[in-house]
């Protein structure tokens, strides 16, 4: 079993909206600590229902942030195609310099045309950008 190893970092709170439209940009909220204060990277993993897992994002935690992490990564999705059946899902996990990991926590989205995507409830997260996950998606339905 990979437990996790005291001093290890913990994602304490996370949010992320369900669903969104098309083309529109993807926030993921993490709030996470780590009682050594040396958070390096954040992994993301995403895969896609019916297409697979895309090559691993790791996002660089940002400098000042490396005990204490609060704002959000983001996923760009295209540009405004109409794609109502693809369904994605993101895990997460934050990796210290020693090499600890935290535990994984994953979200689901599916993409609707008429969604809005949701906001965090206030006072939770900061609302700062950590980064980028760079994924190209390959947001094809295989239909004709």
């Amino acid at each position: 079993m990979n437990k996790n190893r005291s001093g290890a970092p913990v994602i304490t709170r996370s949010f992320a909206s369900k669903e969104i439209c098309p083309g529109e940009t993807w926030k993921v909220f993490i709030h996470a600590a780590d009682p050594e204060g040396d958070m390096k990277t954040i992994i993301c993993a995403v895969s896609q229902a019916g297409r697979g897992s895309y090559p691993v994002s790791y996002v660089k935690v940002p400098e000042g942030q490396s005990g204490e992490l609060s704002g959000f990564i983001y996923l760009n999705t295209g540009a405004g195609q109409s794609l109502p059946f693809i369904h994605l899902t993101l895990q997460v996990e934050i990796q210290d310099r020693a090499g600890n990991l935290s535990r994984p926590v994953s979200f689901f989205l599916a993409f609707n045309p008429r969604a809005e995507q949701e906001t965090p409830p206030p006072g939770l997260f900061q609302d700062k950008e950590i980064g980028p996950v760079m994924v190209s998606l390959d947001l094809q339905t295989g239909g004709p």
